[in-house]
């Protein structure tokens, strides 16, 4: 399975984003990652590019939301129903209530929302929903 990951916006956590990197690569998947830095158009490019199976953004320093509202916007100008769309990490800001973090960024068009959980244990449940959708 391919997997397109990266850091999105203006977050620069490599090291974070280099485990991630290599957890995937471990577990069998063939990741094309794109860096820090990212926006999210370049993420949609590189899905439609490579052929993704699962597309997963992560954010350390907090700020997604502001970069990824427009997913479901940039989802509905391709077929891409076959894509899990996945992000993780640290996604709140301040004292966000953290029940409310997975609805919205759901609202926001992504499949899985994973805030502050265990790479391992994200990566688990992303396996384990791609074994329902099979």
């Amino acid at each position: 399975m391919k997997v397109v990951t990266g850091v999105v916006g203006n977050d620069i956590h490599v090291v974070a984003n280099r485990l991630i990197d290599i957890s995937l690569q471990e577990r069998g998947f063939e990741v094309f990652n794109l860096g820090v830095n990212t926006y999210l158009e370049e993420f949609m490019d590189a899905v439609i590019e490579t052929d993704a199976d699962v597309l997963l953004i992560s954010s350390l320093n907090g700020e997604a939301e502001g970069w990824c509202r427009d997913l479901s916007l940039i989802k509905s100008q391709y077929d891409l129903s076959k894509v899990v769309f996945m992000i993780g990490g640290n996604l709140g800001v301040g004292e966000m209530d953290a029940e409310e973090i997975g609805p919205r960024y759901r609202a926001y068009g992504f499949d899985l929302v994973f805030h502050q959980i265990d790479l391992n244990e994200g990566l688990d449940m992303l396996e384990a929903h791609l074994k329902e959708r099979r």
